[in-house]
């Protein structure tokens, strides 16, 4: 199956202004997401938010089973929150913490991860350890399996970090995992939509993902898929009258994903979000993966080749993140003078990826991120853009 590059420009109104790499912040929406939510946010108008939530109900419960088939899982252990930060946070949050549990991580950890593995150690006397990386750059799993014991609770991975191109081995994590018996949580935010998902394949006990990035879908939507035989081993650490079956003297947590759910949500971006997860599997991920591929590593070696410019990607398998900085110049700075020339990219700062930018003494860089509807043409315009402000 060949990419339809020209038909993917044609269902994405935003290119007609923009030149647009920042797809691993916020991707430019097709058309028939927008509709989508444009036809929700009108039946709403016309007939009331409650009204239009029921009124469209089996659609909604669709969506369930949309998104595990995106990843390879069952319906019932799908949960939909705000983000993917907030499902992440309900997951983990939700796990058995006491004194002295080990939690191991990689070095790329995103900055929101680590918050909670800090207030974790304050609240609960747990320890997280950062496994070390292979000479390459990816977590070095064989370091990961001698650094399991039997106080280790949970294996916690990026599947590609916010501010590099790596892409983790996350099966070959999965693998040692299972072997041990430790419960291991994906965090594929920047991965879902970008390359093919199989929970199963690679091995993981959680996933969380979100609808803003690679999925092409709203902001104000994310997403878990817990294993089922997880799921009754979380006590979620909030309820209300969805998330449980309450009675006036106790409660019951609902026994599939919606016990990490609450009530309240953007039924217009959910959606959105339904008509992104459609839209991606009509274009087939495997193609969008090959794509982005090949448009960041073009991208990674001109940059490479421009006098003043330093790549600072790593991975032994890179994806369509790519991250750099310019000789003389801060990151905000280089996002809008780009801006100014019609070109979105974008920054990230220690705050972002604490330990991994300490670890190579960073204290910022930028970020350029590639999606299938993006053109060679757009490449050589940043990759100028560039140059001119290298000098």
């Amino acid at each position: 199956m060949t990419l339809d590059v020209a038909a993917l420009r044609n269902d994405t109104p935003g290119v007609d202004h923009v030149i647009h790499l920042n797809n691993a912040g916020a991707s430019l929406m097709p058309t028939p997401v927008i509709d989508a939510m444009k036809r929700h946010l009108e039946l709403e108008a016309s007939i009331g938010g409650y009204e239009a939530a029921q009124a469209r109900a089996p659609e909604f419960s669709n969506l369930y089973d949309e998104t595990a088939r995106l990843v390879n899982g069952d319906s019932s252990e799908i949960a939909f929150t705000d983000s993917s930060t907030v499902a992440w946070d309900r997951v983990v949050y939700s796990l058995p913490h006491k004194e002295g549990d080990r939690i191991l991580t990689t070095s790329s950890e995103y900055g929101s991860n680590w918050a909670a593995y800090l207030q974790l150690q304050e609240r609960y006397g747990i320890k997280f350890d950062v496994v070390e990386d292979a000479s390459t750059g990816e977590i070095d799993v064989q370091a990961l399996e001698s650094a399991i014991d039997d106080r280790t609770t949970l294996i916690a991975l990026n599947h590609i970090p916010t501010n590099g191109g790596v892409v983790n081995p996350a099966a070959e994590v999965g693998r040692i995992a299972q072997a041990a018996g430790v419960p291991f949580l994906l965090d594929a935010c920047q991965s879902v939509g970008q390359l093919p998902i199989d929970v199963h394949e690679i091995g993981c006990t959680f996933l969380t993902g979100t609808s803003r990035k690679f999925l092409r879908g709203p902001r104000g939507v994310g997403f878990a898929w817990v294993d089922h035989d997880a799921l009754l081993e979380l006590t979620p650490v909030f309820a209300d009258n969805h998330s449980t079956q309450v009675s006036d003297t106790r409660i019951v947590f609902q026994p599939d994903g919606r016990r990490l759910e609450s009530w309240e949500r953007s039924y217009v971006n959910l959606a959105g979000f339904g008509a992104a997860v459609t839209y991606a599997q009509g274009v087939g991920i495997e193609q969008i993966w090959d794509r982005i591929r090949l448009l960041a590593a073009s991208m990674r070696t001109s940059l490479a080749a421009t006098h003043g410019v330093e790549v600072l990607d790593r991975g032994s398998v890179q994806g369509g993140i790519v991250s750099f900085r310019i000789e003389g110049r801060n990151a905000i700075e280089v996002v809008e003078l780009l801006g100014e020339r019609g070109i979105n990219i974008s920054h990230s700062t220690i705050n972002s990826s604490p330990h991994d930018m300490r670890m190579r003494d960073l204290d910022e860089l930028n970020r350029a991120s590639v999606h299938a509807y993006n053109t060679e043409a757009e490449v050589e315009a940043f990759l100028d853009a560039v140059a001119i402000l290298a000098g």
